[in-house]
């Protein structure tokens, strides 16, 4: 099915372009031989109106001088009673007309003498060119080898199977399945890209081609896959004094609204779960204080200024990291504009857990990941409780930081 498929859209798709290349490159070509049908007419119009008023000067003067003559030997035929009379009207005529005056005729090797040069230039060109015009290719250079999705999102990762090419950039789009038009969600020289704002229980088409070094023309595209996530996008809790929501949920900007101190805003409900990678991308920033963090908790209790509290981990804007409200001795980059923090957890028993009823099971210990820049801490998250997902917030105390989570 897929070789049918393919080769009957390859088939409609060169028949298409190679029309429609023929349709305009026949109206240039008749464009081109009208504009020189105009010089033509132009350069003869302009060359022949003097001749022509060359011409009927001299045709007049000879026909005034022929009708001269006559009247002439019509004088000399008639009698002596009226031969004075009509010599006398023959001079005056005579003296009247310049026989000897004619109009400058150009000499012959100013008249336009008017011939089309052509040559096979256009043709050999056009050969050459109409030859490497074009190629099929049996394989995409490039193929998308995993979706794996995320809470409102799907992450692409795409690698190139033809070894004889080299990639300059790559172009990943996709669309709903049920549209018609490809949207482009990345170009650049990454092979993976996380396609955010998706609905969840929608089947989504993604495709991928590239551009090689040096080439303006991008690749075929690579086979078209589904992908689709079942997780609700991560969204922070609206209304809470002192942040603004984007429309989506999933951007908070802290403002002057609560100049007292931000307190901390927890998301909608608890989304993080274990296994995945929970990102918090700094879009703004504000004035740097040591209660500011980011980070992932049990549960959403209300009245605490900060992220640094017991059931918490998180890392302060100072690059401080934080766990049960104890600072660690290690420390990542300090957080600014464009800084991107990561949270990935692995839960890990400490104790055998009863099946029937894990939250007896005693202790629970979570081995965490912090990212940020090119660093990354690893340590143990231990808890009295088993969880099976968990809160993100954020706590800014001045105004103007902006935070994307994904």
């Amino acid at each position: 099915i897929l070789v049918r498929g393919s080769s009957t859209h390859t088939r409609e798709t060169l028949r298409r372009h190679f029309q429609e290349l023929q349709t305009a490159l026949s109206r240039l070509l008749s464009d081109r031989l009208n504009t020189l049908l105009q010089e033509v007419d132009a350069i003869e119009q302009d060359s022949v109106s003097p001749l022509d008023d060359c011409q009927k000067l001299i045709e007049h003067g000879v026909s005034m001088a022929d009708e001269l003559l006559r009247e002439g030997e019509a004088a000399i035929r008639c009698g002596i009673s009226d031969k004075e009379d009509k010599l006398c009207s023959f001079a005056k005529k005579a003296l009247n007309i310049q026989l000897d005056s004619l109009p400058e005729v150009p000499a012959l090797v100013d008249v336009p003498c008017l011939s089309a040069q052509l040559d096979d230039s256009l043709l050999h060109v056009m050969r050459e060119r109409v030859a490497r015009h074009g190629s099929v290719s049996a394989h995409p250079p490039v193929q998308i080898e995993e979706l794996v999705e995320r809470p409102g999102s799907v992450f692409v990762r795409w690698c190139k199977v033809d070894e004889d090419f080299n990639p300059q950039d790559y172009r990943l789009q996709y669309r709903r399945s049920n549209a018609t038009q490809y949207e482009d969600a990345y170009i650049g020289r990454e092979c993976e890209f996380l396609v955010l704002h998706l609905d969840p229980h929608t089947d989504y088409l993604f495709r991928v081609c590239a551009r090689g070094e040096g080439r303006t023309e991008w690749s075929p595209w690579s086979v078209p896959q589904t992908g689709y996530t079942t997780l609700i996008p991560h969204e922070w809790c609206p209304g809470v004094d002192g942040y603004i929501l984007s429309s989506r949920k999933n951007i908070a900007m802290r403002s002057d609204s609560n100049t007292g101190g931000g307190g901390v805003l927890y998301s909608s409900s608890p989304t993080y779960f274990c296994g995945q990678t929970l990102t918090f991308k700094i879009s703004a920033a504000g004035q740097m204080d040591k209660r500011d963090s980011v980070g992932v908790c049990v549960d959403n209790q209300s009245g605490a200024e900060s992220l640094q509290r017991d059931q918490a981990v998180c890392i302060s804007t100072n690059g401080a990291v934080f766990v049960n409200g104890k600072e660690m001795t290690n420390q990542l980059p300090a957080i600014t504009v464009g800084s991107a923090v990561t949270f990935d957890m692995e839960v890990v028993s400490l104790f055998p857990v009863n099946n029937n009823n894990p939250s007896d099971g005693g202790n629970f210990k979570l081995r965490v990941t912090i990212g940020s820049g090119n660093r990354e801490v690893v340590f143990y998250w231990l808890l009295d409780q088993v969880v099976d997902c968990l809160f993100f917030g954020c706590s800014f105390v001045h105004p103007g930081w902006k935070v994307l989570v994904f």
